[in-house]
């Protein structure tokens, strides 16, 4: 019964949902912005409280008012109502334009109703996030990783549905392997998505991250420095029997994107045996293996 009424928004499909709800402000002729159904006054429209988004800049915020208070609220937020508050609306899309409305002493917002389910609800939200152009890396993995753990979206399906490659797709959730201080610094800025693609399959990630951040690196010389192995942060070289060919590391890579774990494969050279090791920083990713290999 759960998982019948957790794959609930799985039977419109991640296509349907994006088509129902097209945050972009996009100029592609074929797209047909939302048209608003009605005017709703402000103080009846209230936030999704399992928003996954937690954070919003003051300083964007406050630049969205000054447009909105110059041109409107050119694209209508969407909403369903309000499940506890009879006459009211649950905001599902457009919580940032709700928020700069009220810094722009709007009194009421166009809006779009439509009949969603919590599912839906959550799917939409978290799609809404990823689509952001300003959407950090590590937010854009936790977001993908949400729609396949808990929706059980596949790789494939989110690449189609959201028109990115299934190796972009892969490429990010790779990222989630780093440990937890490397991501703060991705996250805030002090590493780029490229700085910690390069960093996912070294022997010490976050020393080697102080020392790109240190030293003010590009990607390139990042790469150059992940293949040496750092320059005083790591001198002890890698025992020749431990060095792994190419195959062997996109392998790792590509099995450490679907299980969601860090995986280690230690082939013994020139036989036909070796190991594969699953390491999870906690129980939420054992289960969510676990649950992967039982399938």
């Amino acid at each position: 019964m759960a998982d019948k009424n957790r794959n609930k928004g799985l039977g419109r499909g991640l296509s349907s949902l994006l088509a129902d709800v097209n945050m972009s402000d996009s100029s592609d002729a074929e797209r047909k912005p939302l048209v608003a159904e009605r005017l709703v006054p402000i103080e009846r429209l209230h936030p999704n409280p399992n928003q996954p988004r937690r954070t919003f800049v003051e300083s964007e915020l406050t630049e969205l008012a000054n447009s909105i208070a110059a041109k409107g609220v050119i694209q209508p937020l969407i909403v369903r109502p309000d499940p506890d508050h009879e006459g009211e609306f649950e905001i599902v899309a457009g919580e940032r334009r709700w928020r700069a409305s009220q810094m722009a002493k709007l009194h009421e917002l166009p809006v779009v109703v439509r009949t969603l389910s919590d599912v839906e609800v959550l799917e939409i939200a978290i799609i809404e996030n990823i689509q952001r152009a300003d959407l950090n890396a590590v937010d854009e993995a936790q977001g993908y990783k949400q729609l396949m753990d808990r929706f059980g979206h596949t790789q494939e399906q989110v690449s189609q549905a959201l028109g990115k490659s299934r190796s972009h797709i892969a490429n990010i959730l790779r990222l989630l392997n780093l440990p937890d201080d490397v991501l703060v610094y991705l996250r805030d800025g002090k590493l780029s998505a490229g700085h910690a693609r390069a960093l996912v399959n070294t022997q010490n990630p976050s020393a080697l991250a102080r020392e790109i951040i240190q030293r003010n690196l590009s990607v390139r010389e990042a790469e150059a420095l992940v293949r040496k192995g750092g320059s005083e942060v790591q001198k002890r070289p890698q025992p020749k029997a431990q060095r792994k060919d190419a195959d062997t590391r996109a392998i790792e890579a590509d099995l450490s994107a679907h299980l969601g774990v860090k995986v280690e494969i230690d082939h013994k050279s020139g036989g036909q045996s070796g190991e594969v090791r699953l390491k999870y920083k906690d129980l939420e990713q054992l289960d969510n293996l676990c649950r992967l290999l039982t399938k």
